[in-house]
């Protein structure tokens, strides 16, 4: 098992490579992702991802940022304390499962997640996208949804961003709660 850790600037030449990977990696979660609601993504679209740590892992197929994570791509800006991209896998030539560092599977962030996107914020303890469905998975205690002055809040949400819906349910302990503002 093959595992990298960037903890300061002082990084061998060899290990250059893998952060590159990394970085491919990073580029092809921007293009393939949902946070754009569907619309194709251009592959020149400027992607920057900040944290004190990164652990890069060619045999388990991803790349985890530590520590104050941000990563921004035009006026999507999610926050976490962690953030781990796995990427899919495809068949080489010779039938061997290979990692396709262009392609995401799923995005994990962990600990003080906040997404900011559309007119929208949400917050919650954990979230989880996966790329083929364009689902977001919010879960913990105080997860919550603002547009505006409106939200919901509940112990889990699901954001289905391509058909503009969601479900919200509720803990052991908390109920469901949602304020909506008329227009009027």
């Amino acid at each position: 098992m093959k595992i990298l850790t960037y903890d300061s600037l002082a990084v061998p030449v060899r290990s250059l490579f893998v952060l590159t990977a990394a970085l491919v990696i990073i580029a092809g979660f921007m293009v393939s992702s949902a946070f754009a609601e569907g619309e194709e993504l251009k592959e020149n679209k400027k992607v920057y991802i900040t944290s004190d740590k990164l652990i890069a892992d060619s045999e388990a197929r991803c790349a985890e940022f530590i520590g104050n994570v941000r990563a921004v791509q035009e006026n999507t800006v999610i926050t976490a304390d962690r953030l781990k991209i796995f990427y899919k896998t495809v068949e080489d030539n010779n039938k061997n499962l290979i990692s396709d560092e262009g392609s995401i599977e799923k995005i994990v962030s962990i600990g003080n997640v906040k997404i900011n996107f559309d007119d929208k914020v949400a917050i919650a303890e954990h979230a989880v996208y996966t790329s083929e469905t364009g689902i977001i998975v919010l879960t913990g205690p105080n997860s919550k949804v603002t547009s505006g002055t409106n939200f919901v809040s509940g112990e889990k949400i699901t954001l289905y961003r391509a058909e503009d819906r969601m479900t919200v349910e509720s803990g052991n302990k908390k109920r469901v709660e949602a304020v909506f503002y008329s227009k009027e």
